[in-house]
Parts: structure tokens; sequence; C-alpha cells
């Protein structure tokens, strides 16, 4: 748990990073590899499949060491071990953090409690199995008695945004006859115009709501649960063989009106952004195979033991979350971009930013205090080569610190050589372009290059279900490893109600409620133009 006194701006090694940035304009990271003997294999760490070279930083040497102080100094493996342990780590909630729970073995569990846990986690992935198998064996009928072929996902946040990229990112692997649609925005437009393409007699819907209360997708399925009885005459459709709930509050999900046996449940401690390993992987599995899933499992826990067991300075999450923390809190940079160079992974960006952005975008410590320093930075990016020929100007010409994550597969089976080899050749060209820069022909300041922008580049053997898996607990756990530095509750995310509550009062005309001018204005423009 917590250490109530700790704070990381009173740590000896948050003070000399400060001496230290104060010098960083001077570094030349190309000037680090000519003195610096030793560090590319210094700063390049290996967890099974995956490679993280953090070489091309702004770091040298004495600040990755200090780095690394500072992390021994605050409370993170203290803080590591409660998570594991199941400690009620989010604070604010009294609830326990297990999404990593979803994903181990039997041979990683020590206590009776863990085996208790496992034992119900396994229950409710066997749901998971026993229904994609019986959707991908053609074996769960419409109500006319027809094989399903697409299974639409109704969600938000991390209902939709996980299973979505996964689904994305594996198509190597999907189902050759079922299709997957995912939908999560309150916006009409995006339900409508895909029921619109589909057969209900063989579409299931599938809702993803872990207190089967959330607005925007209630309001999705009701124009779902609608669909079916336009078309197809259906009444109580949430009753039939066309829907599934995925859920932690069954009761919720039966009171709605969907039979018991249809409702895949998960534990009330997984956080929605952690909640693709649960039931609410349903869709991955049935485009995937449940094999497959449990090969995404299978990735996760490898990069869970890794960072569990590896030292600090050879732990790929806390590498990546410490040179986040170096670039944000000592050197002013206000986002950082992910760049996967692999269309497959275009949602990577997207997903990034709920895990990163809700965990770490608090303003309060762990024991109420309010924080005197920079948390959680703005998460953005695209595909390469796409975003070469968009925001890259800015990257390379800009007057902006921008730290960069490269992401690419070293094969590709979709792909071929030729194809492939451009792509590669493109992220390793602009990585090596951004850091070494180049001088301005005569004349021409307009074609000057600064270089010395940072990157990373994370690379994956193959964009396997596993090393898929491995690459999203990654990304996890460099969040956690932020967030216990900063001392801040990375698992719950009350900035969101606000804004839900004046809607709620806005849409009820509730008179409890004061709008300000401009909004009172702006309701009554459009109650106007209705």
């Amino acid at each position: 748990m917590t250490n109530a006194d700790y704070c990381p701006t009173k740590t000896d090694a948050w003070n000399n990073l400060q001496e230290l940035a104060t010098n960083a304009g001077k570094t030349s990271i190309a000037a680090l590899f000519e003195n610096e003997s030793g560090r590319v294999a210094e700063m390049s760490i290996s967890a099974d499949q995956l490679l993280l070279d953090f070489s091309k930083n702004l770091v040298s040497q004495r600040v990755w060491a200090e780095l690394l102080i500072l992390a021994e100094q605050s409370d993170l493996k203290n803080h590591r071990d409660a998570l594991f342990a199941g400690a009620p780590i989010n604070g604010s909630e009294n609830r326990s953090v297990l999404h990593a729970a979803l994903r181990a073995q039997e041979q990683d569990l020590s206590t009776q409690e863990e085996h208790h846990r496992h034992a119900i986690i396994s229950d409710q992935l066997a749901q998971v199995r026993q229904v994609s198998d019986a959707i991908r064996q053609g074996e769960w009928l419409g109500s006319t008695g027809k094989a399903i072929t697409d299974v639409v996902n109704i969600g938000i946040g991390g209902s939709d945004l996980g299973p979505k990229l996964a689904y994305a990112a594996l198509a190597e692997f999907s189902h050759p006859d079922i299709q997957i649609h995912y939908i999560a925005n309150v916006d009409g437009a995006e339900i409508l115009t895909t029921l619109a393409k589909l057969n209900p007699e063989t579409t299931l819907v599938a809702i993803a709501s872990k207190t089967f209360t959330t607005q925007e997708t209630l309001l999705n399925a009701k124009t779902a649960l609608r669909w079916f009885e336009k078309e197809m005459g259906l009444k109580n459709a949430q009753s039939s063989t066309h829907v599934v709930g995925l859920t932690a509050n069954p009761k919720n999900a039966k009171a709605y009106g969907i039979p018991e046996s249809q409702i895949l449940e998960f534990a009330e401690w997984v956080g929605g952004r952690y909640s693709l390993w649960s039931s609410i992987g349903l869709s991955i599995a049935v485009s995937i195979g449940f094999d497959k899933f449990l090969e995404m499992l299978d990735g996760a826990r490898a990069m869970d033991l890794h960072f569990q067991s590896a030292p600090l300075n050879k732990n790929m999450p806390v590498a990546m979350a410490l040179i986040g923390i170096w670039y944000s809190n000592f050197l002013g940079a206000q986002s950082a971009a992910v760049i996967p160079y692999c269309e497959r992974l275009q949602l990577l960006p997207s997903y990034l930013q709920q895990l990163d952005m809700e965990s770490n975008g608090k303003g309060i410590t762990q024991d109420g205090k309010s924080v005197s320093y920079d948390t959680g930075a703005i998460i953005w990016g695209q595909t390469g080569t796409n975003g070469q020929h968009a925001f890259f100007q800015l990257l390379h010409q800009g007057t902006r610190l921008v730290p960069i994550d490269f992401i690419a597969s070293v094969k590709d089976s979709l792909s071929n050589e030729e194809h492939h080899r451009v792509l590669l050749g493109n992220m390793l060209g602009q990585a090596s372009a951004l850091m070494t820069g180049q001088p301005a022909p005569s004349g021409e300041p307009h074609r000057h290059y600064p270089g010395n922008k940072p990157s990373n580049t994370l690379l994956m053997r193959s964009l396997s279900a596993k090393n898929f898996g491995a690459l999203i607990a990654l990304y996890e756990h460099k969040v956690f490893v932020q967030g216990s530095i900063w001392n801040i509750n990375s698992f719950d995310q009350w900035g969101v109600e606000l804004g839900k509550k004046m809607a709620n009062a806005l849409l009820d005309d509730s008179p409890n409620i004061t709008l300000d001018p401009s909004t009172k204005a702006l309701f009554e423009y459009m109650a106007s133009n209705d």
C-alpha cells in the first residue's frame, strides 16, 4: 500500500533529475552514442518476443541511473506487490485491481483466496468458450433457426475500445463467415447505418456494460431491440437468442429481460479499461476462436511475470514509464505520440488514450492532496506511413518536444516482402532522421532539420495473439508504474461524472440546476431549431 509520507518531489532523485534537466537542452542524442560505450545494449530490453530499444532518447547514462533511483525511492515495489496480492489499491472506491488475475495460471497462485478467485474466473471463461464456440460452429441459432453471421457489440469505453482494437489487430485469425461490429457512440447515425446493412435473422447483439446502467449502451441496445421488432416482428427480443449480456451485474441484466443462460458475467473488480481479458472479450473469442483468445491472455501473463521479476533496469514497463516521466516532469513535454507501423494497430492510439489519460489524468494524490507536478501525458498518434504525410512535419521541424513510441512487427504474414520491407524501412528511417537531423543547404534555411527528436522503438516478432496480449499488458503496467511514482490512483475515473450529471439535468429539464448563460443560450437555440 502507499506510504502516506511519500511524495516524489521530496526524493533525492527528483531533485537530482531537476538539476540534470537544466543541461538537457545541450544534450545531443547522437553525441551520446559516441560518448557512451554500450549504449544500445544498456538501453535495450527483451521480454519474450518483444524488444524495446530506448537508446534514441534525450537520456544520458547518468540520467538513466537517476531515473532508476527515483523508481527505487518511490513506493513502486510495494505498490506492485499490493496490486498482484489483491490489496484494495483503488482507495477512492476501496476496490482491488485484479485484471492480471484474469490471465493468471494455477502455478502463479499461492493463497486460498487466489485459488478461489481463479476458479470463478475459469467458470466465467468457460462460458465465453461455450458461447463463442457455438457461434463459430453455426450452432447458436437465431429465432428463425438460422446461424449467426454478424455480432454487434454494444458498449462504450473499455467495453468497446479493447475488443474493437483486438478484433482489428488480430484480423489475420478472424472467422471467415462471421463479422463483428462495434457500436459505442450515442450518435444514432452509427447504430442505424450499421443495422441497416445486416440481416436481423442472423444477427446477435452483445450488450456489454459492467453495471448494465450505462446510458449510451442502453440507448443503443433499445434501438437494436426496436430493429428486431420492426424487421422481424420479434417482441421482447432481449429474451431471444439474438441477445446476450456481458456484465458484472447479472441482476440488472436479468431485470432487463435477458435469460440467465445468456448472461456472461465478469467480476466487479475488473475495471472497464482492463476488461478485454474477461467476458467483455466475447466478440474477440468469436472472431479469433477461444484458443487464440487464451494465447492473448498467455501473452499478457508473460508480461505480468516479466514486470514482477525483471530488475528495474531491464524491466520493460518500468523503462517506458521512467522515460515518460523524464519528458513530462523534467523536460516539459505535454504530449506523447504512439505511431504503429501496422495498419491493423490503427486503433492502438485511441485505446491508449483511454488507458493512459483516464488512468493518470489526476490532480489529487493517493492521500487526497493536490499534486504540485504534472501527471498524465496527452496521448495521440496514427499509423505510419500515413502519419508521415500528416503530422510528421511538426515532429521534424516544429518547436514542440514530442517523444514517440514507434511500434512494428518484424514479420507480417498478411503482407509481402516488398511492402513490409518498405514499411519497416520507413519507420527506422524516420526514427533515425528525427534523431540525427540535417543542416540546411546554404541559403535554404527551410530545409534545416534540427534533429535531437527522441523516440522508443518497440518490435514484436509478429502480430500474434500472444504478442498482442503482451503489448497491451506492457502499456497497462507502464501506466501503473507512472501512477505509482506520481502517487496517484490510476484506477478510478471520477472526472467523467460531472459532465454526465450536467447532461442528464439538461435532458430531464431539471429545475434544480443553474445553467451558465452560454449553455442556456445554446440549449434554447437547439430547441428552437429542432
